[in-house]
């Protein structure tokens, strides 16, 4: 995957702030679609009804591996195609298909079957190391703050990544499966910023947003995910900090 690098600052102090992320999530449930899928748009119906709970972190993630059948993704990343399949090479099943959902980086489930998402969610994955370690954010001005406790039983390895998020996208699709329809895509993910690894020490971030935003973008979402981008692990910690 071909991200870009921005730069951190470490060993800062936090100040009060007009805008805080939510509280620690439940559950954060990623899902792979494709406008050029013509099984995707309940699944993307679905997905705006629970990106409407709070206690959840919603994340759409096109995909561009449907676009030869005669409709090219308009919000396609091929690094969400990357990221379903090293989800897929991690599982004993190694499926991979549209609408899939992947539920604190553990379960794989039908992004449209409500009844195996729901029993997903308030499953315990990986005996509760699944979003273990609580993430604070806030916005100071043009600065998003990060902080992240020093962990009881440190993990062999993790990730920390930082993802510019649009909260509401629709989009006319002409041709394909599903040309003629209008669909519209909820907390879709637009980049991917690698903000670096962490060994279970406690940590303060400070990073400029204007390295890290994108039109239309009016949410981050910070993901502390063990394994690496190409061996993906559970989702130990999430927050989703509003800009707006």
């Amino acid at each position: 995957m071909m991200f870009t690098r921005i730069a951190l600052a470490f060993a800062i102090s936090l100040v009060a702030v007009p805008a805080v992320a939510q509280s620690q999530p439940k559950a954060v449930v990623e899902l792979f679609t494709s406008q050029g899928c013509a099984s995707c748009p309940p699944a993307d119906a679905l997905f705006a009804e629970l990106a409407k709970d709070p206690r959840l972190i919603v994340l759409t993630m096109p995909v561009d591996y449907w676009d030869y059948i005669g409709w090219k993704d308009t919000l396609a990343l091929h690094g969400h195609s990357v990221r379903q399949k090293a989800y897929a090479e991690k599982r004993a099943d190694h499926k991979i298909y549209t609408p899939q959902a992947v539920v604190d980086g553990v379960h794989a489930v039908k992004g449209s079957d409500r009844a195996a998402l729901q029993r997903a969610i308030i499953s315990d994955p990986s005996n509760g190391r699944a979003l273990s370690v609580p993430i604070k954010a806030r916005r100071n001005g043009d600065v998003m703050e990060i902080e992240i406790p020093e962990a009881a039983a440190p993990p062999e390895g993790a990730e920390l990544w930082a993802c510019p998020v649009a909260s509401s996208k629709s989009v006319t699709i002409d041709r394909g499966e599903n040309g003629g329809r209008d669909v519209t895509y909820s907390n879709v993910v637009r980049g991917w910023m690698p903000l670096g690894t962490w060994d279970g020490a406690k940590q303060r971030l400070k990073i400029k947003l204007s390295d890290i935003q994108r039109d239309e973008v009016d949410q981050i979402a910070i993901l502390l995910q063990a394994g690496t981008s190409s061996a993906p692990g559970p989702i130990l910690g999430a927050t989703l900090l509003a800009l707006q």
